[in-house]
Order: C-alpha cells, then structure tokens, then sequence
C-alpha cells in the first residue's frame, strides 16, 4: 500500500535530478547562417588589420552575451560587432544593429572591462559591416567607429 507521507515532494526529486544536456539542433538555414557569419568574421579581421587595428580575441563570452572581436587601435581598446549580410532584401547589415542590440553590446563590453579588471582606458564600439552579392562575392566591407556609446544605447 502506498502511503502519500512516504512520498517525497516533487521539489526534491528534481533538485536531485542529473541535469540533460540537449544537443544543438543543426538545421541547413542555421549551418548556413553560422558560415555566413564566420565568413563576414574573418573578412572583418582583415579588414581591421588593414586599418591598423591589433585583434586581441574573438567570439568573447560571458554571461552578459558575446563581442564578435575585441581589438587594439592606437590607445583605445575596441568591441567591434561584426554584421554580414548576403545581398540587400533584408537591409544593409549595419540596420541589423537595433536598440536591443545596441544595449546588450554595451552590457557586454562593461563587462568586459569589469571582468579584465580593466579601469581607466579609452574604449568604443565599432560595427563593421559585411555586405556580400546574393551569389555571396564580398562587394563592401565598411567600419562604423564609434557606432555606438553610452550616450545613444
């Protein structure tokens, strides 16, 4: 006989759970936007390397949410989010950069600075933008400076 007192609480059986873990679900649309986003990366790279900037990481995470590259020009430490866009039927990559976005790239660089005990340094965020033919030939790499600060989220 099954007596409800020799039950324990349900909050008690998942808390003793093993946690799952799920495996990334990999369709044909999110390979191929993951690939144009390593291409617009790597295009990004040269492109700040040609102007001089020093690349110091990439794909930066934390639990605020990631920088595409974080960079070196001059004396200033930069945050450069790195849009692509293939063809224009959805915009220019740089109109990819909302409000929301904007706000989180901030966080994330504040962060940043706070985690890598960095204090009094110049620092910006920079976009850089990627736009690719529909058949996906580079047409113009285009570096916004200061696209975004804390004044302007």
């Amino acid at each position: 006989m099954n007596n409800s007192s020799d039950r324990r609480p349900i909050s008690d059986s998942v808390s003793r759970a093993t946690p799952t873990t799920r495996a990334a679900v990999t369709t044909p649309a999110r390979t191929a936007r993951s690939n144009l986003g390593s291409a617009g990366e790597r295009l990004a790279v040269a492109e700040l390397a040609r102007h001089g900037y020093h690349i110091c990481e990439l794909n930066y995470r934390s639990l605020f949410g990631e920088i595409d590259i974080v960079a070196k020009d001059a004396d200033a430490l930069v945050f450069v989010e790195v849009k692509t866009r293939r063809g224009t039927a959805f915009g220019l990559p740089e109109e990819a950069v909302t409000a929301h976005k904007r706000r989180k790239l901030l966080e994330v660089a504040l962060g940043y600075l706070e985690a890598h005990n960095i204090g009094d340094v110049a620092w910006r965020i920079d976009v850089v933008a990627v736009q690719l033919s529909p058949a996906g030939h580079v047409q113009e790499v285009r570096i916004f400076r200061s696209a975004i600060n804390d004044m302007h989220p």
